[in-house]
């Protein structure tokens, strides 16, 4: 079994060197390596706290998409995306350490959620990384789905996710629609025609 770290991820290599330079550095050498997997569709901070609660590892995504009649310049159906993702390694993990992080996603949709028409969604998932994951947090995980509508859809809707991962063991469980778990299992090599297209494109038709 790998030790979740391995050497330098193939898929950094193909960002040009100024990207990579500004990706911060983990001292944890295997968030390190998920960071180069992310970076390719997030902006990434690290030693982040959101609602008094700290992550080691923080990505931010946002989407704009629209129609275009006749011309580029006349544009229809604006709509925007958002995601928040949260990472943190812990020595354990219990399904009330999951419970209070949906509660806080609910907290940071009230104060992040701009819901007009032209809000498409915002999404927040939370990743906790641990020596292993007991039966019951797979379960909770795994069966595990909070999707509010605002305004009945018509200002779209946020959505809160879950994972997490044992690198060691090379174990990783998502809650439905979770979509990052290829840049969390280091272990297996990244489809690359998973693009940011292919995902965005994902976001948008749900």
């Amino acid at each position: 079994m790998s030790d979740g770290t391995g050497s330098e991820d193939a898929t950094a290599g193909s960002l040009p060197e100024e990207i990579l330079e500004a990706v911060p550095d983990w001292e944890d050498e295997y968030l390190n390596r998920v960071a180069h997997r992310l970076v390719h569709t997030y902006d990434l901070e690290k030693d982040v706290t959101a609602n008094g609660e700290s992550f080691a590892l923080h990505g931010d995504l946002r989407v704009e998409s629209s129609k275009h009649l006749f011309h580029p310049s006349i544009t229809y159906a604006n709509h925007r995306m958002r995601e928040y993702l949260y990472a943190d390694r812990r020595s354990s993990v219990r399904v009330a350490d999951l419970e209070r992080l949906v509660a806080l996603g609910h907290d940071l949709a009230d104060e992040r959620v701009d819901p007009d028409d032209r809000h498409r969604a915002t999404e927040f998932t939370f990743v906790l990384v641990a020596p292993s994951i007991p039966d019951e947090v797979r379960e909770f995980v795994a069966g595990f789905s909070d999707r509010t509508l605002l305004k009945y859809g018509f200002h779209g809707h946020y959505e809160i996710h879950l994972g997490v991962v044992a690198p060691d063991r090379e174990v990783v469980v998502s809650s439905d629609r979770t979509e990052i778990d290829a840049a969390f299992a280091t272990w297996e090599p990244i489809e690359r025609d998973r693009s940011l297209l292919s995902r965005v494109l994902g976001l948008f038709s749900r």
